[in-house]
């Protein structure tokens, strides 16, 4: 069996980009159990209410959902246990400084297979205000206003 390459995303968090000021993104692996990686591989999992949380100078993921793997027998996992993040001691102590300042979160912004590895993606975030969250918005739509124009032009322009 040849071994897969590339990186196949099994979850993402659209959710976070929007109620976060996204400030710094990291890759980390995990610590699985066999019946994880195949619930993972079968491309089922939520980071919904997913957040990282740093203990002892080690990195947790909570509240990440990962569903029981359905041909799974005593050895099956629980689906929302708190799973270990591998990162570097300096990248650990980094977002430990950084989260304990007020306001500051890390939370995880997508969940995939890199390599044949189940990697996550966490982001040190800042959380919006109610009024960042509609001008984000606001320049969302404008942006595709503006596209939506000049490909109408340019349709004009060929014919």
């Amino acid at each position: 069996m040849a071994k897969e390459k590339g990186r196949k995303v099994i979850a993402q968090n659209k959710k976070a980009r929007h109620d976060y000021h996204i400030m710094d993104t990291y890759e980390c692996g995990l610590v699985l159990t066999g019946t994880e990686v195949k619930s993972l591989r079968q491309g089922r999992a939520s980071l919904v209410d997913g957040f990282v949380q740093i203990d002892g100078h080690e990195a947790w993921l909570h509240n990440v959902h990962v569903p029981e793997y359905s041909q799974g027998t005593w050895t099956n996992h629980t689906a929302r246990r708190k799973r270990k993040l591998l990162l570097h001691r300096a990248e650990i102590d980094k977002l430990e400084s950084k989260s304990g300042e007020t306001g500051h979160t890390i939370v995880p912004l997508s969940l995939y297979f890199k390599d044949g590895r189940a990697k996550v993606e966490i982001a040190l975030a800042r959380g919006k205000k109610e009024y960042d969250k509609r001008q984000t918005l606001r320049e969302k739509q404008d942006r595709r206003e503006a596209e939506r124009t000049m490909s109408a032009i340019r349709r004009r322009q060929r014919a």
